[in-house]
């Protein structure tokens, strides 16, 4: 399984229009992508304006080739591309190790 981490950075004043945005190009485009597995949407607390999505693939190519390569990419950027205040910082990761302890 491989994490892609997207850092982005929306307009100010934006943010609710654009969390709306968010699900809805998840939802309609990413989700339906072969080989993606699940999302989580991370708003910061201290600069409103930047999220961290973590989007979940099968495998590297899943992302870069199989969604980048297809018209949904075209179709998700169209979606939420329009908030960015700059290009999203865009990397994979694989994952080490994952713990979930809820009390």
């Amino acid at each position: 399984m491989i994490l892609e981490l997207v850092d982005i950075l929306i307009q100010p004043g934006k943010q609710a229009e654009f969390d709306k945005a968010i699900s809805h190009g998840i939802t309609e485009y990413i989700a339906k992508a072969k080989g993606f597995i699940g999302y989580q949407i991370n708003k910061c607390i201290e600069s409103p304006e930047r999220y961290v999505l973590m989007n979940y693939w099968q495998t590297l190519e899943n992302h870069t080739i199989d969604f980048r390569e297809s018209p949904a990419f075209l179709q998700w950027r169209g979606v939420v591309g329009p908030f960015f205040a700059r290009p999203p910082i865009v990397e994979h990761f694989t994952i080490l190790e994952t713990k979930n302890s809820q009390k």
